[in-house]
């Protein structure tokens, strides 16, 4: 059997349940696999600041994992904090991005270490990204002029129908420099160009010094679909979306049935 060094686990839908948390079954099985020295890395869409909760629940810290955050955009060494890669969007695309934000009735946010930053009214989707990542919001009355750093992702909001459409408008104005796709149907996503999980853990592995056949990558969303498939073994939960399951070598049990649990004690507690 293939030995497996390192798990990479999507949250929403995956790492935790559909509450939100991740269970005592799956945190002891996660536990039992880092003291046998195996890594583990947490691969998500959300804000590195969305994500450190959980890493600090499965003491990433102590044990020596990763976060790539904001679908691979950015990685952290989560032992000493260090960067490992970091793609932003070019900063002088901020102002663009915003007026066609605005034009479009849409709401707009982005990120920085600590908070989540609003340029806009605000909407129950944008109250649902500060909910699931547990940051808080800040609204400003001048995003341009607040965010003239650069930023690894801007998030658009709205009613589906309305974000289905901005969704071509976008990639029309900004499709050749950036990676423009919906995460749910009331979420648009502006990223850097070619940025996503699959890419990134390329880049991760080749820091670790290992490659993709000692690696487990589990998913159920479509921006998993990509490092489903690269890994060496690549895990489709119960409730993914048909694509990932698709792509995957094994299909285990849903995220609220501790599915990461099955797959730890079957391919790395061996």
């Amino acid at each position: 059997m293939d030995t497996y060094h390192i798990i990479v686990l999507d949250l929403d839908g995956t790492l935790t349940n559909s509450k939100k948390v991740i269970t005592p079954k799956t945190k002891n099985a996660l536990m039992q696999a880092q003291c046998l020295g195996k890594k583990i890395a947490l691969a998500s869409g959300r804000p590195t600041g969305g994500v450190v909760h959980l890493a600090d629940e499965l003491r990433l810290d102590v044990f020596g994992g990763y976060i790539l955050s904001f679908n691979g955009g950015h990685i952290i060494n989560y032992a000493d904090g260090s960067v490992v890669y970091d793609k932003t969007v070019p900063v002088e695309l901020t102002a663009s991005i915003y007026k066609e934000a605005m034009d479009l009735g849409l709401q707009i946010v982005t990120y920085n270490d600590s908070e989540i930053i609003l340029g806009s009214q605000g909407d129950k989707y944008t109250d649902l990204e500060s909910f699931v990542n547990h940051m808080p919001m800040r609204k400003v009355d001048n995003f341009v002029q607040v965010v003239d750093f650069p930023v690894n992702k801007f998030l658009l909001t709205g009613e589906p129908e309305k974000v289905l459409m901005a969704q071509g408008h976008m990639q029309e104005k900004f499709g050749d420099v950036l990676n423009i796709f919906r995460s749910e149907p009331y979420f648009l996503e502006l990223m850097p160009q070619h940025i996503d999980k699959a890419y990134s853990l390329g880049i991760l592995l080749d820091y670790m010094r290992t490659d993709r056949t000692h690696m487990i990558c589990c998913g159920d969303g479509y921006n998993d679909r990509s490092m489903v498939q690269m890994a060496g073994l690549g895990v489709a939960m119960a409730n993914a979306q048909e694509e990932v399951k698709q792509a995957a070598d094994y299909i285990t049990k849903s995220n609220d049935e501790d599915g990461i649990a099955e797959v730890v004690r079957k391919f790395m507690l061996v």
